[in-house]
Parts: C-alpha cells; structure tokens; sequence
C-alpha cells in the first residue's frame, strides 16, 4: 500500500520513523544534544489543542437512575516530532515536505498550537 505522502516510513535501533528525513534530523538533534548546544530533547511530544468533550447521560437501572459521563467529542491533539530547549527556550519541531506543509489539517493544528499554547512550529 502507497502511503499518502510518499514518505516510507520504518524501524531502527533508535526507534520507529515516519521518513528518512525525520530520522536524520534527529540524528543533527542528537549531535547538537552532545555538544550542549540544546537540552531535553523527545520525541513524538502530543499536545492537546481541543480536550475532550463529555456529557452527562442518564442510565435507568433495576431500582435507581444513575449519571454517566458520555464523551461526545473526542480530543483534537498535534504530535510534534521533537521538542528541545535551546538558549532557555522551548522548540518545537515538526518534519515537513512541501506537499505536507499545505495539508489543511496540519496547518489548522499549527494555528491552534500558536492560540493555544503560545508556540510557533519550526518546520524543517
């Protein structure tokens, strides 16, 4: 099966990767760490843009009526492939091809990452 956006995603001894270009960024990320020229670096860090949404729904038992919580909206969350400080700052930075960085999905998360927690997406 041919992927959506043609990248070829796999597995090595440092982890699972969505693209052969994410995996050598990391690896530039990975020097840069050795050198203390940043800090506290991960990967695949997910942040909530919209929580999930709950109702409250009554359930007839037997002898009583009881409340539950229903999720009627499920979260909206952006994955960032790495996220590290440099200079006292966080980074956040997402892995993207020119086809991808105009993907309407992704530039409506990268918009609520800018409202919502205050953080502009390095693309590279």
């Amino acid at each position: 099966m041919q992927r959506k956006y043609r990248n070829k995603p796999f597995t090595n001894q440092y982890g699972k990767w969505d693209s052969i270009k994410e995996f050598h960024y990391y690896l530039l990320l990975l020097d840069r760490l050795r050198k203390h020229e940043i800090s506290d670096l991960h990967r695949q860090v997910k942040y909530v843009l919209v929580p999930s949404q709950y109702e409250t729904e009554l359930i007839q038992l037997k002898t009583k009526t009881k409340e539950k919580q229903v999720c009627v909206e499920k979260e909206c969350a952006y994955y960032a492939d790495f996220s590290y400080m440099e200079q006292g700052k966080l980074v956040v930075v997402d892995v993207k091809s020119e086809i991808t960085r105009k993907n309407s999905e992704y530039r409506i998360k990268k918009k609520l990452m800018r409202y919502v927690h205050g953080i502009k997406i390095k693309e590279v």
